[in-house]
C-alpha cells in the first residue's frame, strides 16, 4: 500500500517544476492542507494565491491570472468545485479556453462520513458536459505524475479528480504514460472491466480473482474520462463476451455512460455498470461504502459470475 497520495503527488510535481518557471502559480479556497500543497506555498509563496472559502472567486482568479499568462492550478474540494462554481468554469475557463487546471481533491465519496454535502458523484457528468473542458481520473501516484507533467506543457483547460486516502500503487516508475490514451493493464477475452481513478485498484484486484476461476479477464484503466479513447475500447472489447464499468460515480454521465454510448452506436456487446446508486447514499468511511455498494474487489467478481 502506497503512502503517498495522488494529491500529494500533485503538490511534488509542482513544487519539482516550479524551481525553474515562475509562470506556475497555485490557488486554493481554504484547501492548501486537504490538497497537501502547504509546501507549495511556503516554498513559493509569490507563487501562491489564497482565496478563501470562495469556489467562485478561486476559479475567476485563476482564469484571470491564466489570462496574463500563468499556467494555473487551482485546487479546491471535488464536491465544491464542481458544483458551486460551475458556471465560472463554463464562462471563465471552458468557454475562455484558458490555462487552468482544475484539480478536484477528495472526489467522489472521499469524505464519505461527511455526507451528501461532500460527495462528489455527479463531477464526472457535469465537467465532461462542457465544451473544452477535458476530464481526467488518474488511478495512483505514478500515473498522477506523469498525467501532471504532461498538463504542465500545454495550455488547454482540465479537470482532474483525484481521492483523498492513498490508493494502492497500480504501476511503478517504468509506467508506460500515453496522454489521453487508456492504459491496457491486462488482456482477456471473456470479462473485459474498465475503471478509472480509485476503483482500479480494486478492478486489478477482482482480475486475479476471475483469472483464478478460469474466467479470461481484460482490465483497462481509462482514466481519459474526455478525450475518451474509443479506439482502445473497441479493440480491448470486439472479442468479450461481457463488459463491465466500474466506478466512484452517479449512473449518469459517467464512465459507465461513456463506455455504453460507444459500444452500443460502434460495437454492441453485453453490459453491466458499477457505480454508485441513484438514491442518497450511507455515510461511512469510502472503504466502507465501496464495499456495501459492491465497488470492491468482491463485489465486483460476484456481479461478474452473476452476469456470465
Amino acid at each position: 500500500m502506497s503512502t503517498i497520495t495522488n494529491r500529494q503527488a500533485i503538490c511534488d510535481v509542482l513544487v519539482e517544476q516550479a524551481k525553474n518557471d515562475k509562470d506556475i502559480v497555485v490557488v486554493c479556497s481554504d484547501s492548501r492542507g486537504s490538497a497537501s500543497l502547504a509546501t507549495f506555498a511556503s516554498t513559493y509563496p509569490k507563487q501562491f494565491v489564497e482565496v478563501g472559502i470562495a469556489e467562485q472567486n478561486l476559479v475567476g482568479i485563476s482564469a484571470g491570472l491564466a489570462s496574463c499568462n500563468k499556467k494555473v492550478f487551482a485546487a479546491s474540494p471535488a464536491s465544491f468545485i464542481s458544483t458551486r462554481s460551475y458556471e465560472q468554469v463554463k464562462v471563465d475557463v471552458a468557454y475562455s479556453n484558458t490555462n487552468v487546471t482544475l484539480i478536484g481533491i477528495s472526489g467522489g465519496v472521499s469524505y464519505g462520513a461527511l455526507g451528501m454535502t461532500h460527495h462528489s458523484c455527479q463531477d464526472f457528468a457535469a465537467m465532461c458536459a462542457l465544451t473544452g473542458m477535458r476530464v481526467y481520473c488518474p488511478s495512483d501516484r505514478f500515473q498522477t505524475t506523469k498525467l501532471m507533467q504532461a498538463l504542465l506543457e500545454d495550455d488547454k483547460p482540465a479537470y482532474i479528480r483525484v481521492s483523498r486516502s492513498a490508493t494502492e500503487d497500480v504501476y511503478d516508475e517504468t509506467i508506460d504514460f500515453q496522454f489521453d490514451k487508456a492504459n491496457v493493464i491486462q488482456q482477456g477475452t471473456d470479462v473485459v472491466l474498465i475503471a478509472c481513478g480509485e476503483m482500479v485498484p480494486y478492478a486489478k484486484k477482482a482480475a486475479k480473482q476471475l483469472e483464478a476461476l478460469g474466467i479470461s479477464t481484460g482490465l483497462i484503466d481509462m482514466y481519459c474520462l474526455k478525450p475518451f479513447d474509443q479506439e482502445t475500447l473497441f479493440e480491448q472489447t470486439k472479442q468479450a463476451k461481457l463488459v463491465v464499468s466500474i466506478e466512484e460515480h452517479a449512473p449518469q454521465g459517467g464512465l459507465g455512460s461513456f463506455v455504453a454510448q460507444a459500444l452500443s452506436m460502434h460495437q454492441p456487446k453485453r453490459m453491466i455498470q458499477l457505480c454508485l446508486p441513484d438514491e442518497h447514499l450511507i455515510s461511512g468511511t469510502n472503504k466502507e461504502m465501496f464495499a456495501y455498494y459492491g465497488l470492491d474487489e468482491d463485489g465486483i467478481v460476484k456481479a461478474v459470475q452473476n452476469a456470465l
